[in-house]
């Protein structure tokens, strides 16, 4: 298979995709040694950098593990109804959005633990009442979840945050939108998850607790990341 470049496709994303996509089928299964890298170029007609930057996402992403001296291998399967709900070559762009997110969240957390307002709080908690109303309903929106987040942005008291988050935002409603659909069709204990994950980040933000609303942002983004990519999680 050649792949072509896309307007909207880095050719690394495309072949982050195809690889994922025999991971999920089964094609190639935990333990599994991929070929070399100099035969995957052959395979899919793309060059060698191309091909580093795909299996090195692959790897961050906990999928694939490298063993010096003996090559690249399967390390875990992602979860496996994810095809259900985006191509593999989406999941790449949003997982490098992911990427991005977590420094950025982890620092606005802790920000707006140091500086938020009464009036900033309280749009907060509004918006994690929103999603304890979602998850009455078993589904937890995109908008609500990207809602609790933007007024953490925005209790930093630096609107570069908004502004930084802005040109991301199509990529972040993606992961959101997968992640969201994959715990609405998932167990009660899943959903409770992602809102106890939410709890302690405003907790920790009504306590002026900036280390631990740091702290609980990199575990929910973590979380979120492993929900999708680790089969193991998919409970």
């Amino acid at each position: 298979m050649i792949l072509v470049p896309g307007r909207r496709q880095l050719l690394s994303d495309q072949l982050y995709g195809q690889i994922l996509d025999q991971i999920v089928a089964g094609v190639l299964n935990e333990g599994d040694r991929l070929p070399p890298e100099k035969e995957i170029c052959k395979m899919f007609g793309v060059s060698r950098p191309v091909v580093r930057d795909a299996l090195l996402r692959l790897r961050a992403d906990g999928l694939l593990r490298a063993r010096q001296g003996s090559g690249t291998f399967v390390m875990r399967r992602p979860v496996d109804r994810i095809k259900e709900f985006t191509k593999s070559a989406d999941l790449a762009r949003f997982l490098r959005c992911l990427e991005v997110r977590m420094p950025l969240e982890a620092a606005a957390a802790r920000l707006a633990a140091e500086r938020r307002t009464s009036a900033q709080l309280t749009k907060i908690e509004a918006a994690h009442q929103r999603l304890i109303e979602d998850v009455s309903t078993g589904h937890i929106t995109p908008q609500n979840d990207l809602s609790f987040h933007a007024a953490i942005a925005d209790a930093t008291g630096n609107e570069f945050f908004a502004q930084v988050f802005a040109p991301i935002h199509n990529s972040i409603v993606g992961f959101m939108n997968v992640s969201l659909n994959l715990t609405r069709t998932g167990s009660r204990e899943r959903i409770l998850q992602v809102l106890n994950e939410h709890t302690l980040i405003l907790e920790a933000i009504q306590g002026r607790e900036p280390e631990a609303a740091q702290v609980a942002m990199q575990f929910h983004i973590e979380r979120s990341r492993r929900r999708v990519t680790d089969r193991a999680q998919d409970t």
